[in-house]
C-alpha cells in the first residue's frame, strides 16, 4: 500500500510539472520575430554573458555597444562592504581565485583574474558597483539611452546593510531613474521598497504554479498575489515556466513580464515585454531589420 501511495504521488507530482513546462516547451509556437520586438526590451544577462566574461567591466561594455536597452548585473558585498560584481558567492568558477565574497576584501578579490568560458585567465578584474555605474554613466553621457538592472544576491541576511549601501549609492549619484533592482528574495525587494520608494524595482522567479497561490523564486516557494507585490514593476520569468495566463494578467495588472535566459530567438512565444539574453546582439540585430 505504502509503495502505491509513493508512486501516486511521484505521478501526480510529474503531472503538475507537466502542466507547468511542457506547453511552452512544446505547445507554444516558438521563434521570435524581427516584428515581435518592436517596443520591447532587450536586456543583456550578466552584462552580455557570451560576449565577454559575464559581468566583467568588458562584458557590460560591448552588451551597451550590442545595442541592449538595459544592461543586467549582480551583486555581491565584500568583507569590508564593497559592493562586488560577480554572480556567484564565491570566485571559485570565474575567477583564477578562491573563496567567498563575504570572506574578502576588495583587495583580495581584485588579486584575481576574471577567466573566460573555457577558464583562462583574461585582463580582467572583478568590478565594483562603482566602476559598472561609472561606465555606464559615461555611456549615458554620450547619448546612449542605456539602464541598469542590478540584482542583489542574498541568502539569509548573508550580506548585512547591502540594500542601504546600493540605495546610498545610486541616490548620491543621481542615478534612481536609469537604475533597476530585482532580487528572487522578497526581504530584499520589501526592504528596497521601504528604504526607496522611487527606486525601481522587479521580481525574479522561476515560475508561477498553475492554480495555485504560489510561485517558485530561486529555491523556495513562496505565496503569490498582485497585491503583495503592488511595488513591484515587472516579474521576470524563467522563459520556460511562465504560460500567457501568467503574462495576461500581469499586464491586467499594469506589471511587465520579462523573460530569461536566451541565447538566440527560437523559444516559446509569449507576449512578454522583455527578453534577458546573453546575446543582446541577435536580438538587436533582429530589431534593427523590423527598424525598431
Amino acid at each position: 500500500m505504502t509503495a502505491i501511495i509513493i508512486f501516486s504521488a511521484v505521478v501526480l507530482i510529474a503531472l503538475y510539472v507537466a502542466v507547468i513546462f511542457v506547453p511552452s516547451m512544446f505547445f507554444y509556437k516558438r521563434g521570435y520575430t524581427a516584428e515581435m520586438l518592436a517596443g520591447k526590451q532587450i536586456v543583456a544577462h550578466r552584462g552580455g554573458a557570451k560576449l565577454a566574461p559575464e559581468n566583467s567591466l568588458l562584458a557590460i561594455e560591448k552588451g551597451i555597444q550590442s545595442g541592449a536597452d538595459m544592461i543586467e548585473i549582480d551583486i555581491h558585498q565584500s568583507r569590508d562592504g564593497e559592493l562586488i560584481v560577480c554572480h556567484d558567492p564565491t570566485l571559485d568558477r570565474t575567477t583564477t581565485g578562491k573563496g567567498k565574497i563575504a570572506d574578502l576584501t576588495l583587495d583580495e578579490i581584485r588579486r584575481f583574474s576574471i577567466v573566460d568560458q573555457n577558464g583562462n585567465a583574461t585582463n580582467e578584474r572583478i568590478a565594483t558597483l562603482k566602476q559598472v555605474l561609472d561606465l555606464v554613466e559615461n555611456y549615458r553621457a554620450k547619448g546612449k539611452n542605456v539602464t541598469l538592472l542590478i540584482e542583489i544576491k542574498h541568502a539569509s541576511g548573508q550580506y548585512p546593510g547591502i540594500e542601504k549601501r546600493l540605495v546610498c549609492e545610486l541616490r548620491q549619484r543621481g542615478a534612481l531613474e536609469w537604475c533597476t533592482a530585482q532580487s528572487f528574495a522578497d526581504s530584499v525587494l520589501f526592504t528596497l521598497h521601504e528604504l526607496c520608494p522611487d527606486l525601481r524595482l522587479e521580481k525574479l522567479m522561476i515560475c508561477p504554479l498553475p492554480g495555485l497561490p504560489f510561485i517558485v523564486d530561486g529555491f523556495s516557494i513562496s505565496r503569490f498575489s498582485f497585491e503583495k507585490y503592488g511595488f513591484v514593476n515587472s516579474f521576470n520569468c524563467m522563459w520556460q515556466g511562465v504560460n500567457r495566463e501568467f503574462v495576461e494578467q500581469a499586464h491586467a495588472h499594469g506589471k511587465e513580464v520579462k523573460l530569461w535566459t536566451f541565447d538566440d530567438m527560437n523559444a516559446a512565444v509569449v507576449d512578454a515585454d522583455g527578453f534577458i539574453t546573453d546575446r543582446p546582439d541577435i536580438w538587436h540585430s533582429a530589431r534593427l531589420r523590423f527598424g525598431d
